[in-house]
């Protein structure tokens, strides 16, 4: 026999010899070293006890577990010290550190002047370390420009997690040359939002983005088409919600509404026609119908319309109500 093989069949058998002498240590701990009853383990007092004989075999023993008692998964969650959950609105997830600007130390006393400056250069670093290259660097501004303009138009977090990953997309399949970061952005987000069933007109859109509505159009198109996004057309009963809440109107406003734009799409009114201009016109006959009366001045301003729009859908909705009832 070889020295190699010597050698192997050594280590071998030493391994074989290890696994055997845990396996009887295990085995040993399984019984009480007294009378060889069974063990069990008191987690409330943190002791291992004997069953038959009562002998406090282990004591003071450390619980890995929390300290912390949680209901169901939401406040498991919430309580869980592993971090932060990864999130597709940060440009690396949430995965990276980030040093606070508090300026204070664990205890919250304030730093030094020396201790001060040298926190400001990790931060100095620590930021340029997080974007290492010019994709990650586009990324960052743009889902900072997705959540500036999804907090300016009241979008929820789900909208922002979708228009990001709309966003992720088009940067990987290489559709931004020739496109602005801030267009592209906007466009994400205006799909996101037709996509969760809370869609914002394009003219919202243009308030709070720094491109034009032309721009947004058209990279919304060319987004949808390369991307093959599936978004259905705008519902304007979608619009209604928002429309009566700001107006400061009742329930009975918002169902009538809705009724308006029921009878509306079964008469074939609604096809071709703005869904903002319909949701806006249907909130105003709905309100004077019910007795809580708005001008079409503050249904123009809420809705971001024209007057006149309103005036042209609301006579259209209150023919298409006379034709259901007669029918």
């Amino acid at each position: 026999m070889t020295d190699t093989t010597t050698r192997r069949y050594t280590r071998e058998r030493t391994d074989e010899e290890t696994e055997a002498e845990e396996e009887s240590t295990a085995e040993e701990h399984a019984v009480c070293p007294e009378c060889g009853g069974n063990l069990a383990t008191d987690t409330e007092h943190g002791e291992t006890v004997c069953e038959d004989c009562g002998l406090v075999v282990e004591e003071d023993e450390i619980d890995p577990g929390p300290e912390w008692r949680a209901f169901d998964s939401r406040e498991k969650d919430e309580k869980s010290r592993v971090g932060a959950p990864t999130t597709n609105m940060m440009h690396d997830k949430g995965l990276s550190t980030n040093i606070g600007w508090q300026d204070k130390d664990a205890y919250g006393n304030t730093l030094s002047s020396r201790q001060r400056e040298k926190m400001q250069r990790l931060r100095t670093w620590n930021e340029r370390f997080r974007t290492r290259d010019s994709k990650e660097r586009n990324l960052k501004q743009a889902l900072g420009e997705i959540d500036r303009m999804a907090s300016a138009l009241g979008l929820p977090e789900n909208v922002r997690e979708t228009a990001s990953v709309i966003y992720r997309r088009a940067l990987e399949e290489d559709l931004l040359p020739g496109r602005s970061i801030e267009g592209v952005a906007t466009a994400s987000l205006y799909a996101a939002a037709r996509k969760a069933g809370t869609p914002r007109s394009l003219d919202e859109l243009t308030k709070v983005s720094r491109v034009d509505k032309d721009e947004i159009a058209r990279t919304y198109r060319y987004i949808v088409r390369q991307l093959n996004l599936e978004i259905q057309p705008a519902d304007p009963e979608s619009y209604v919600p928002r429309f009566t809440s700001d107006l400061g109107l009742s329930e009975e406003v918002e169902r009538r509404a809705r009724q308006l734009l029921d009878n509306a799409k079964q008469q074939g009114v609604h096809s071709g026609k703005s869904p903002v201009g319909l949701a806006a016109a249907a909130v105003y006959a709905a309100s004077l119908l019910t007795n809580e009366k708005v001008t079409q001045s503050e249904v123009s301003e809420v809705a971001n319309i024209s007057e006149v729009t309103i005036r042209n859908r609301y006579h259209e909705l209150l023919e298409a109500e006379e034709n259901a009832v007669g029918l």
